[in-house]
């Protein structure tokens, strides 16, 4: 096969995996489906994990088995390796010969001769200059990743990525959502009860969730859940 062959193969492999990836229902399972896809594709890669970004904290997310975990915890606990420094470097990181990189000393003795491990490709997820974590494949081959695996593991991050910023901007906006519904629910009960307007009610929904320094969907949420009451405002303050 030559190379506009292969060439030909890998987009066709690409945008199988793109209606793949589109097809999943949630961030998570786009995510383990992702890094079982980077295993199939990627000839030498055996392993494959996303280390996930928050808070400051390393945590271990979607994988196709144990390795990726081990591997995280343990950069976790000596505070080096390759991952770790794909998301506070902002690079792509490559090793072939883990039992013998002097980059993270504390990390790679223990790495290799606790999974076997030899090759590592660690690769930031990020939009724009958002780092939310990692993509890592593993592979107990010396040298097992090349200049073409870069740039597939590439496609695969920004993959990963955009999902997870995706999935982020809809957790916001369904927060919001559903705070505009319990809100709208306490103003209806409030006016209800009270014997006000709908503005009014929202008006003593807001003045009290100001006054006790609390967010007006949680005092919502108060109001129309716990049956909290608020005391009706007085008539010469509504008919004014």
């Amino acid at each position: 096969m030559g190379e506009g062959d292969d060439r030909i193969e890998l987009a066709e492999t690409f945008g199988e995996a793109a209606r793949s990836l589109q097809a999943e229902g949630d961030v998570n399972a786009t995510l383990t489906k992702l890094v079982h896809l980077a295993v199939e594709t990627l000839e030498a890669c055996e392993h494959a994990g996303i280390s996930l970004f928050r808070r400051r904290q390393i945590t271990s997310g979607p994988r196709t088995d144990d390795v990726p975990a081990t591997l995280d915890d343990l950069q976790t606990e000596v505070g080096q390796g390759p991952c770790l420094d794909a998301i506070k470097e902002q690079e792509t990181f490559c090793t072939g010969r883990l039992s013998q990189e002097g980059r993270w000393p504390d990390f790679s003795r223990r790495a290799h001769d606790e999974t076997g491990v030899e090759s590592v490709l660690s690769l930031r997820l990020f939009v724009e200059e958002d780092t939310m974590g990692a993509l890592n494949l593993y592979s107990k081959q010396v040298e097992a990743f090349g200049e073409d695996d870069v740039a597939v593991g590439a496609v695969f991050a920004a993959h990963g990525a955009v999902a997870m910023a995706g999935a982020r901007n809809e957790g916001n906006l369904q927060h919001a959502f559903n705070s505009r519904v319990i809100i709208e629910q306490a103003k209806g009960k409030l006016a209800g009860e009270a014997g006000v307007s709908v503005d009014e009610a929202f008006e003593l929904l807001r003045s009290h969730a100001r006054n006790n320094n609390v967010k007006i969907d949680a005092m919502a949420h108060a109001v129309v859940e716990r049956d909290l009451e608020l005391p009706a405002p007085s008539r010469a303050a509504t008919d004014s």
